[in-house]
């Protein structure tokens, strides 16, 4: 039996409709890891207002002020944004910079309490310290919720104490207007990009007030993954720690813009491990920092969420007092810190 003059051959009918169903599904799929990015990173965190709350300007200081000059400064801009604060009625945010004063101890390298806020502070003495801790926070990382990112800093400091190292210094860097988490803004690099912008030279800065010769790390949470994986180091920095990461934009370790020795951890319970690792467009972040073809050198993290890495008593904390101590997290022959 013949087909009809013209009519096409069935065969090629069906490849040609395979074509076409591929090529939707092909968008449909990319489509979908793209909301499936978006929920993953936006639903879990709620977001944290940027209140329009008074403040006076940060103090602008010479770089060659000293640092017990600097911390005094500072801790006068802080007292004064809380006072305005309270004036103003907005008591939350007065608690929270009343809070941050720590009875007038607390050391800060800077101070911004306008909007989200910024604050470098110093846990430790870092004119002595020959091991420094740089720690990078997240999205939502603001004023209002600064108590919770400090504490890990805290958590950190006392581990180093404990291991017997009192020559150690943990700064709390919130140097950067961090993400909203229900934003597009988390998707993409562009906030990282800037912050790198300004992590880098504080990096250099930092190197030369703490003791000669000191060794620094990176410790680099969430987003903040993404803002040192394009910060630009000097061999001041030794190591540098990502965990509970979306990924950082790179395809591998070997392309970032540093020297120091990449490790990559993640908690078994952290619900950033279900985010796909995409990068489409400029939405996402690509490879998997965890993932052996990163490259990364790997640390235990132990079962703890995203929230917990830093938590005393956790198997995450113990490893990046390790790294931070020059300490193989995976040697089994020394003991905990």
């Amino acid at each position: 039996m013949t087909r009809a003059a013209g009519r096409p051959d069935g065969r090629l009918e069906e490849r040609s409709a395979g074509r076409t169903a591929g090529r939707h599904r092909g968008r449909l799929r990319r489509t979908l890891l793209a909301g499936l990015v978006a929920a993953a990173v936006v639903l879990p965190v709620s977001a944290a207002a940027s209140p329009d709350v008074p403040a006076p300007a940060p103090a602008v200081l010479a770089e060659q002020t000293a640092l017990p000059d600097r911390y005094a400064a500072n801790r006068a801009g802080l007292a004064e944004a809380a006072r305005m604060a309270r004036e103003a009625g907005r008591t939350g945010r007065a608690a929270k910079l009343e809070a941050m004063e720590a009875g007038g101890t607390a050391r800060f390298l800077a101070f911004d309490g306008r909007g989200r806020g910024r604050a470098v502070e110093v846990l430790g003495d870092l004119e002595r310290a020959d091991r420094v801790a740089v720690l990078v926070p997240g999205s939502d990382t603001t004023l209002d919720t600064y108590q919770r990112f400090r504490a890990g800093a805290v958590a950190l400091q006392q581990r180093l104490l404990a291991a017997g190292h009192p020559r150690s210094a943990v700064v709390a860097w919130l140097g950067y207007d961090t993400p909203g988490t229900v934003s597009p803004t988390v998707l993409t690099a562009d906030r990282a990009d800037v912050a790198a912008a300004e992590l880098g030279p504080f990096l250099d800065r930092l190197g030369r007030a703490a003791a000669p010769g000191a060794q620094l790390s990176l410790l680099c949470h969430s987003y903040g993954s993404v803002v040192c994986a394009r910060t630009a180091t000097g061999p001041a920095v030794t190591d540098m720690a990502l965990f509970g990461s979306p990924g950082t934009g790179a395809g591998s370790a070997a392309e970032l813009p540093t020297g120091a020795r990449i490790w990559a951890g993640r908690g078994g319970a952290d619900w950033i491990g279900h985010v796909p690792h995409v990068r489409l467009g400029g939405m996402g972040f690509g490879t998997d920092p965890v993932d052996r073809a990163f490259g990364a050198r790997a640390f235990p993290a132990g079962a703890g969420g995203h929230s917990d890495y830093l938590k005393p008593g956790t198997a995450s904390l113990d490893s990046l007092a390790r790294i931070v101590l020059g300490i193989d997290p995976t040697d089994p022959e020394v003991p905990r810190v």
